[in-house]
């Protein structure tokens, strides 16, 4: 019987368990957005999960709307994202490098040379952004011109290419969490009347094309990506979700990912708040390895994959606090709680720091 301590493959990555750390932002790059050894350590430690997933990381100077998170468009980047690799590669764990691109979530304190941040259409998010000084509200992002498209998609390609050089086992594409592809997809941010907007075909067009670049570029058994049908964080909404999502799934079919991650819920909010959505449907509809992902814990995750709903599950803040996850799963052992006043702040402190099972 399969369950979340079996091996599996997903497209040409190997996992030795059915267990996923989910991308988490982490804030602690250091200068020039560059991975550091604390980086390497803290995912090294976490090298038992059967594929982590790292933070999201911007394809480009434009792609940053947070400080210091990690990029992938500088030598120096990834140079530091190499030293992960060989760390987690040396523990035995496989690591996929999220692509990641924030669109209108950023600010012109974060923007090369303080320019307006990028977005399908020019529509300001309710909300602050922390600039690395002082929170400040939103602003009114620039629309993306037609003509500037061809770059971004390539923008994505290029990253891939520089995470397959830094020694990643795969990529995932961020196509959710209302971050710029996710923007294009939703009703709610895109406004367009070119051939990225109005109907869902169009809105699906840049994921699409995106993917087909990020496929074409390092192979399609190499990469993954991740959606967020009904989340309404940053500010984000779609009319009809399920037609939405449903429709994107089956054009992502032909292309034979190695993975389709799909953040499930509304935001943070509790479970009888989440905005309807059927994901039984969308797993139906979805022909390749399947990862659920929030608010799972053993029992859950367990049945889930024994009951074949998921290939695998995420797990955000338990691997968080608890590196060794897989083996407290295994002996049924107390979980530690994730430091929330550290989750993007204090170094080692909440990182590096949760203590392991004694042997």
């Amino acid at each position: 019987m399969t369950d979340l301590f079996s091996p599996a493959r997903f497209g040409a990555i190997e996992l030795a368990n059915r267990v996923v750390m989910s991308s988490l932002t982490r804030n602690r790059a250091g200068a020039g957005n560059v991975p550091t050894p604390l980086t390497a350590e803290y995912y090294r430690q976490r090298a038992t999960a059967g594929l982590i997933l790292t933070e999201a990381t911007p394809i480009c100077a434009e792609g940053h709307g947070y400080p210091r998170t990690p990029g992938i468009h500088t030598p120096e980047q990834i140079a530091g994202w190499k030293q992960v690799t060989e760390a987690v590669h040396g523990a035995g764990g496989k690591i996929a490098l999220q692509l990641w691109h924030v669109g209108r979530i950023s600010h012109p304190d974060l923007q090369p040379g303080g320019a307006l941040p990028v977005a399908p259409s020019a529509i300001r998010p309710a909300g602050q952004v922390f600039t690395g000084q002082a929170m400040k509200d939103f602003v009114t992002p620039r629309a993306l011109e037609t003509v500037e498209i061809p770059a971004l998609v390539a923008a994505f390609a290029r990253a891939a290419r520089n995470a397959m050089d830094a020694g990643l086992d795969g990529v995932e594409v961020h196509a959710g969490n209302g971050y710029l592809l996710d923007q294009f997809l939703r009703s709610s941010t895109n406004h367009r009347t070119d051939a990225y907007g109005g109907s869902k075909e169009n809105r699906a067009r840049l994921l699409l094309e995106v993917m087909g670049a990020v496929c074409s570029e390092i192979g399609s058994e190499r990469v993954g990506v991740r959606l967020s049908p009904v989340t309404t964080f940053n500010d984000i909404s779609d009319a009809t979700p399920q037609d939405t999502f449903e429709y994107v799934v089956a054009q992502l079919n032909p292309l034979k990912l190695a993975f389709l991650d799909v953040l499930q819920g509304t935001g943070g909010a509790p479970e009888e708040q989440w905005i309807p959505f059927d994901y039984d449907r969308l797993r139906a509809r979805y022909s390749g390895n399947f990862i659920r992902n929030n608010g799972y814990d053993f029992a859950t995750a367990q049945q889930a994959v024994t009951s074949g709903a998921a290939d695998a599950i995420a797990f955000g803040r338990l691997l968080l606090a608890n590196p060794d996850l897989v083996e407290r799963f295994r002996r049924g052992a107390p979980l530690n709680a994730p430091d929330y006043e550290r989750l993007y702040t204090g170094e080692e402190k909440g990182y590096t720091d949760y203590p392991f099972l004694p042997d």
